[in-house]
């Protein structure tokens, strides 16, 4: 078979194609294939939980690229993303891709009394897979030699989250109050590499509403080469329709950091230890498919300098309805230097994700 992508944007385009596994099979007789560039040379490639093939692809600004398909097993390459439960470390969830790392915290975290809601980020400065190495060697912060608090080299943990939506985690909205999720009930990881991440997450949500329980669902994918996260949340149990949030927090009051579009969110962090580290994390959420309100709400009271949430607003969903929305992080000792490079890379990513590549079988 022939795959055949089109880029009709001025940008060169390098991400992971999607073709339906089901096509492939009807054609060939078998989903166990090998996808090759136009010398013969074996592409990445990964079959999803949700029943597609994905080839990492390449496409020249206006130009086709054309790859083939055949029966086959794909020679076993290097992974490029990887996430695992941690339950030597509070049943933390933490995955990576070439990029950056991300975590959640689970049922242990919260039956300790410990309040983390949101979010972490941890950043790298390589391709490489760290997350594993991270949790074995991590000691107190006041072990400057061993700390993940500290960078030696490849990157660290430079965020704060606490009672927060951290970067990116989604919420209910009363008014002006956050029902803040607490940690996961359950997860599935769906898809572990080489070069797409999936899991699934259930939360049980308070609804502050006539104080009832909602039940909270998120799928999070993390992509080979990407700075983006794409979120899909949705809610059972819902008696009416619900404002829904997305939100960043903002440690720092700076209005220069901080920036609402129509359609993104970007703040660059000043990460948790201004003095010593000295760089910036910068964090963003993106609405490809729009948004009803984006807006900066403030704490009354100040969390240990954070001083409230940047935050995307979907107004009044519905139960069982979805909300899909991008977020992720980048690190200025890393891929993207300054808070003007972030902001082209999000609208250069916004304006991929509304105008996908085409791409045709045959």
């Amino acid at each position: 078979m022939k795959l055949v992508i089109t880029n009709t944007s001025d940008d060169q385009r390098h991400e992971l194609v999607e073709v339906n596994l089901s096509s492939i099979e009807k054609k060939l007789g078998t989903s166990e294939v090998i996808v090759r560039n136009s010398i013969g040379q074996e592409i990445l490639s990964q079959k999803s939980y949700d029943g597609k093939l994905l080839v990492d692809a390449s496409v020249r600004p206006r130009s086709t690229t054309t790859y083939t398909i055949t029966k086959g097993k794909a020679t076993p390459n290097k992974t490029f993303v990887y996430g695992r439960q941690v339950p030597e470390r509070k049943d933390d969830i933490a995955w990576e891709n070439d990029r950056c790392a991300y975590r959640i915290y689970g049922p242990s975290l919260q039956k300790s009394g410990e309040k983390a809601y949101g979010i972490d980020i941890w950043v790298k400065n390589t391709p490489e897979l760290v997350i594993n190495q991270r949790y074995a060697n991590d000691t107190p912060k006041e072990y400057l030699s061993t700390s993940i608090h500290v960078d030696h080299g490849t990157g660290y943990d430079p965020y704060a989250v606490g009672p927060t939506l951290g970067c990116g985690a989604p919420a209910l909205l009363l008014g002006d109050s956050i029902v803040m999720p607490y940690c996961y009930t359950d997860y599935e990881i769906l898809d572990n590499g080489p070069i797409r991440f999936t899991v699934k997450l259930t939360y049980e949500t308070k609804n502050v509403d006539k104080n009832k329980y909602v039940t909270e669902h998120r799928i999070i994918s993390l992509d080979k080469g990407s700075n983006f996260n794409k979120m899909i949340v949705w809610y059972d149990g819902l008696k009416n329709a619900t404002d829904v949030a997305a939100g960043i927090v903002i440690h720092e009051d700076d209005p220069t950091t901080v920036e609402l579009g129509e359609d993104y969110i970007l703040y660059a962090d000043p990460t948790d230890n201004i003095n010593v580290n000295n760089s910036q994390v910068y964090l963003g959420l993106l609405f490809p498919n729009g948004i009803d309100i984006t807006r900066q709400l403030n704490y009354d009271n100040p969390w240990e300098g954070n001083i409230g949430h940047a935050l995307g607003i979907h107004k009044g969903i519905r139960d069982g309805e979805k909300f899909t929305y991008y977020f992720g992080a980048a690190w200025s000792r890393y891929d993207v230097k300054t808070q003007k490079e972030w902001r082209l890379r999000i609208l250069e990513t916004l304006q991929w994700l509304q105008k996908p590549l085409d791409i045709k079988i045959n």
